[in-house]
């Protein structure tokens, strides 16, 4: 069985969409983080972390 792109409940920071996004494709959540923040200084990180937390839904 896949696993599906949902933002979890547990072990989120401020949204979920990094833990969302680590658990969907098994990587590490650090390593999603690190990837967001270095990309926020270019300035897509923040608009792309946003329109993420828009698309993806909550796990129920």
């Amino acid at each position: 069985m896949e696993r599906s792109l949902v933002r979890p409940p547990r072990g989120r920071v401020i949204a979920g969409v990094c833990a969302g996004l680590a658990d969907r494709f098994g990587i590490s959540r650090t390593l999603v983080r690190v990837g967001f923040v270095f990309f926020g200084l270019f300035g897509v990180g923040e608009l792309a972390y946003i329109v993420l937390w828009i698309l993806i839904p909550k796990a129920k």
